[in-house]
């Protein structure tokens, strides 16, 4: 069985202090937030993109049941659209990836090796020392 710990890259280095902790985990939070935010930003290309590739069969259904003068509206109007002007959604998953997402992960990656020597989590893993039952199956530090 494991010591009953956190593993060496979930604790504290020496000399770090409860504020920069606290720091790093908002920071962290923070960054986890802006993930959870990218995700719904591909599933907004996605189901766009979806919704763009349906009208295609509104556009039959409507020629077909005699709507031609709409049918040729959705068609000329609609698909294809650019979603903002000059881009269509994957140009804005692009723009987010290449501008602020990845000056966001760079720079807390940045902070977090040089205030804690690259250690992911510590807010965390100090707060699961203090709410875990040590010595009860379910609440080891971690895995064997």
């Amino acid at each position: 069985m494991s010591e009953d710990r956190p593993d060496p890259q979930h604790r504290r280095p020496e000399g770090l202090d409860d504020a920069t902790v606290e720091a790093l985990g908002k920071l962290s939070e923070a960054l986890e937030t802006t993930e959870r935010a990218r995700g719904h930003l591909y599933t907004f290309h996605q189901l766009t993109g979806h919704a763009d590739l349906m009208l295609d069969e509104a556009v039959e259904l409507l020629r077909a049941a005699g709507h031609g003068e709409y049918a040729d509206a959705v068609s000329a109007e609609l698909i294809g659209r650019n979603v903002i002007e000059g881009r269509w959604t994957f140009q804005i998953v692009e723009d987010y990836d290449d501008g602020y997402y990845r000056c966001f992960r760079h720079l807390e990656e940045r902070v977090r090796n040089a205030l804690a020597g690259g250690r992911r989590h510590l807010y965390e893993a100090e707060m699961k020392e203090q709410r875990r039952t040590r010595g009860r199956p379910g609440h080891e530090a971690r895995p064997d």
